[in-house]
């Protein structure tokens, strides 16, 4: 049944049986009310035995709770707003700024309070207008209310091989992210089939590096991974089929690692390099013509990546666990 609120005639009937010390059932059989609802109202109103009862004081209280009810602003620290607020503009998701803070500020705020922060600026709790006076944080969230479209059947096309070690012949504590410098590589495609981006992510420290390409040759990938890795910890590379990666074995020679190579359309086996590219995908959307992007904003964009905290890091960036765990001084300068 639907609870209703009691009325001031029916608070004044409770106040006057009161008074004649009638019981809190027997005033409820009289507003045909339940005795609990008559009990709870009795203790709101005062929490000793027999004091007064006053109606219309009462009915004020109860109108108040009423308007006051529903969430609350949970970012009212300004300093806690702020560093949300900012955060989320940097990239950042409300999860990574709820671990993040703690270490920075020595503050508290859960993911799901910063969710209703961004939602409260909303009417109809984040499906209507723009409050007055309020700022709309919706398009800095990962999805920005995207919904994953239903995907038809993959066309299957003929895929270039390189002949190179399996990843099925890989050591077993890459899989385990037990040591520093396993790193996978991919090649973010560009508009038009233009020249793109070369994505290399080191599996234990998330560190990301990402490097324009001259051309679509396998000399120009070859000359990007030798350049970027060869003053880091490097024991394997795990490449996928694309034919930009044929010259791995002068890669293999040049910086003395171990290449290896994934299954074709078996993209989750270098799932840190796939994971990495979606969130370069925010930056940069499919479409983009990489002939036209300043090596300084893929710099800049490289950055965000390296200082964003990650879950699984402890709330640690990238940059933080990779100089921590490397024994030896490197330079991420390109």
């Amino acid at each position: 049944m639907k609870y209703r609120h009691f009325s001031v005639e029916e608070r004044e009937t409770i106040q006057l049986m009161w008074w004649e010390r009638r019981s809190a059932r027997s005033i409820a059989q009289a507003l045909n009310r339940s005795p609990s609802s008559v009990s709870r109202e009795l203790r709101r109103s005062f929490p000793e035995e027999r004091q007064v009862y006053t109606p219309r004081i009462a009915h004020d209280r109860a109108l108040e709770k009423r308007k006051n009810r529903g969430r609350k602003d949970r970012l009212k620290n300004q300093t806690v707003r702020d560093y949300a607020i900012n955060h989320l503009k940097e990239g950042w998701s409300p999860e990574q700024i709820s671990g993040r803070i703690k270490i920075e500020l020595g503050e508290k705020i859960s993911h799901e309070a910063i969710y209703q922060y961004i939602y409260s600026q909303i009417h109809r709790q984040g499906c209507g207008t723009l409050k007055p006076g309020s700022e709309d944080l919706r398009p800095y969230l990962r999805r920005r209310h995207k919904r994953r479209g239903q995907k038809g059947m993959r066309t299957v096309q003929r895929v270039f091989r390189p002949k190179g070690p399996s990843i099925e012949d890989r050591p077993l504590i890459v899989n385990q992210r037990l040591r520093l410098g396993d790193w996978e590589s991919d090649t973010i495609a560009s508009k038009d089939n233009a020249p793109g981006l070369n994505s290399l992510v080191e599996r234990k420290s998330g560190l990301v590096l990402l490097t324009k390409v001259k051309d679509k040759t396998s000399e120009a990938t070859k000359e990007v991974i030798v350049r970027r890795l060869s003053d880091l910890p490097c024991h394997t590379i795990t490449f996928d089929n694309g034919a930009e990666n044929q010259k791995w074995p002068e890669v293999q020679e040049a910086i003395k690692t171990r290449c290896f190579f994934t299954h074709p359309y078996h993209s989750w086996e270098r799932g840190a390099n796939e994971n990495t590219n979606g969130l370069v995908r925010c930056y940069f959307p499919k479409g983009t013509d990489f002939r036209t992007i300043p090596d300084e904003a893929v710099k800049t964009i490289e950055e965000a990546l390296n200082t964003r905290p990650r879950k699984r890091l402890n709330w640690f960036t990238p940059l933080e666990a990779f100089l921590n765990e490397s024994t030896e001084s490197v330079a991420l300068t390109d």
